[in-house]
């Protein structure tokens, strides 16, 4: 019986809590390339991958409270290689070995008329165009996201709470509809680096109305928000701003699309504390 009850608890221990399994294609080659795949995207604990190099399919298991096959997809592009959710940078797909340099869709195909490989300049123009216009729209939704990110700062400064909250919501919603697909190879890659941290910390703060707790998240998601805004095109000079009194005396940053001080961390106790440390210019 002693046997028995020792087999089945290991049983029960090797099944993580709240798995979920799901399967996707994974592009790549080798055997190299399931190291790196699965290394990718393993977490000890929390997530599991097993690549099938014949298939192309990806079985990954994970516990569904501590994180979601995006993120773990996330995880395999910046390695290097493309999936069903998002496309590896092109510098990260660079530096994959030989072997592992799978075939990749090219761009060029896919604009290219079937029946005629050779562009006339009205093609041209017309490619022209639609890039000049996908600028534009991934410049419009970081635009929006931070002009959301600024009315948290206001809120913050004039220590309201509740507007804090409310102003998190809609900076909840910007980051949630991003469209990956419009983003420049150096904002994609910067997005899919800090989108899970922000996302953590403008939920938190949104999930109170707590001036103290808000401002406790508030310099982690100014630090992913400067990353951000330092490789997108804005309509404003941005300023990045430092209180070293904050977070205990660590000190703490922020952005502001004025170069007077006006500090979020303290509101009117300390107004004027602070001073600006870098400025991104249009």
């Amino acid at each position: 019986m002693c046997c028995l009850f020792v087999i089945s608890f290991t049983s029960c221990a090797s099944t993580r809590k709240n798995q979920k399994t799901e399967s996707y294609n994974v592009s790549g080659n080798c055997g190299m390339c399931k190291k790196t795949i699965e290394t990718a995207g393993n977490m000890k604990g929390v997530s599991e991958v097993e690549w099938d190099r014949n298939t192309k399919i990806a079985s990954i298991s994970y516990d569904a409270k501590k994180t979601s096959s995006q993120e773990i997809l996330k995880r395999i592009a910046l390695a290097g290689y493309d999936n069903e959710a998002f496309n590896a940078p092109d510098e990260s797909y660079s530096k994959l070995p030989g072997c592992c340099q799978y075939t990749r869709k090219s761009s060029n195909d896919r604009t290219m008329p079937a029946d005629n490989k050779r562009e006339t300049v009205e093609q041209r123009e017309e490619l022209n165009e639609s890039k000049v216009q996908e600028n534009e729209k991934a410049t419009s939704q970081f635009q929006a996201l931070f002009d959301n990110y600024i009315l948290l700062k206001d809120a913050l400064v004039n220590s309201d709470g509740e507007k804090a909250s409310l102003a998190s919501k809609s900076l909840l919603e910007n980051i949630n509809s991003i469209n990956m697909n419009s983003l420049s190879e150096t904002e994609h890659k910067v997005w899919m680096k800090i989108t899970s941290d922000l996302k953590k910390d403008v939920e938190l703060i949104s999930k109170t109305t707590n001036i103290e707790r808000q401002r406790e998240h508030f310099g982690s998601l100014s630090d992913n928000m400067f990353e951000l805004m330092k490789v997108t095109k804005q309509e404003h000079t941005i300023y990045y701003q430092h209180c070293p009194m904050a977070n205990d005396g660590e000190g703490a940053n922020w952005l502001s699309k004025e170069s007077t001080i006006k500090n979020p961390f303290y509101g009117s106790k300390m107004m004027s504390c602070g001073t600006t440390v870098e400025t991104i210019k249009n």
